[in-house]
């Protein structure tokens, strides 16, 4: 029996069920969760595509199943805001994401910026930090947040780069996995480090099998490109330096990490996201109850 008491709502990133959009929905109903989080980049779910009509009918049908939407998911990939000129035409499309959730009834859009790197007076790190400043200001106004999924560095750094901000408008969309399994951070201490800043949580699970550089998982501007580069990557596609596995099978400590969150007076979901494996739905349902053991 759990000691840890948990209250906060269930979700499910509706597109690790590989299923079209309203029958994942009515999937994610059916198991019992009371939200969803939907990548909003491109296709149907995409700003561009979807219409005003489009927008109202989507709300109104997943009101309609009794689901709310705990993010979106605006992450657009390559080395996120790392590229000076790439990120205007970046910002912009996050922006509209943003908007698109305001419009759907979230205010949380979950992304990855790149890797922050060690040296803070890299060009690298500049464009980063001008690009979140712009983002963070404009989800400010809006009583909105960008969610930078932990995972790239640690914690410690991540914190850094986010006091450098003047809003809490970019904050912290918090996965114990990816922790584990990169970087090798102690979620519970990073619960604690980025406290004022968590505003959305993955729950997923894995394991660390060896140590690897974050740069060649999540890739770095103007890293890599030879053949060792190249074969780490197909290493870690492989599983040879770390693993996702089903909830309570990898290391995270659930009861410790569920335990901190209360701690700092998380309120918001806990969100399932599941990346591998043959049978999403089989282990997505597993996952609800696997958490519903500490309700």
């Amino acid at each position: 029996m759990n000691r840890i008491k948990v209250n906060n709502k269930i979700g499910v990133i509706v597109d690790s069920l590989r299923l079209p959009l309203r029958e994942g929905l009515k999937a994610v109903k059916d198991m019992g969760a009371d939200g969803v989080q939907i990548y909003a980049v491109y296709g149907e779910m995409a700003p561009e595509n979807i219409s005003a009509i489009l927008r109202k009918e989507l709300k109104a049908y997943i009101e309609s199943l009794g689901l709310e939407i705990s993010a979106l998911c605006g992450d657009l990939g390559g080395h996120g805001f790392q590229d000076l000129h790439q990120n205007r035409e970046k910002i912009e499309k996050s922006k509209r994401i943003l908007d698109l959730a305001v419009e759907l009834g979230t205010k949380i859009v979950t992304t990855h910026i790149g890797m922050i790197p060690e040296e803070k007076k890299s060009p690298i790190y500049e464009a980063m930090q001008i690009a979140c400043e712009e983002l963070g200001v404009y989800a400010k106004s809006m009583n909105a947040y960008f969610a930078i999924e932990t995972g790239p560095e640690t914690a410690s750094r991540l914190k850094d780069f986010l006091d450098s901000l003047s809003t809490n408008g970019v904050s912290v969309n918090f996965d114990p996995a990816n922790m584990v399994m990169v970087t090798g951070d102690d979620p519970v201490e990073g619960v604690n480090l980025l406290k004022d800043y968590i505003v959305h949580t993955h729950v997923k699970d894995g394991i660390r099998l060896k140590p690897v550089d974050p740069r060649n998982v999540y890739g770095a501007l103007g890293y890599g490109g030879g053949t060792d580069h190249e074969k780490i990557a197909q290493m870690v596609a492989s599983g040879e330096y770390f693993r996702e596995l089903p909830l309570g099978k990898g290391v995270v400590d659930f009861p410790r990490y569920f335990a901190a969150l209360q701690e700092i007076h998380y309120d918001g979901y806990l969100t399932i996201e599941r990346e591998v494996n043959t049978n999403p739905v089989k282990d997505i349902s597993e996952a609800i109850e696997f958490i519903k053991t500490f309700k």
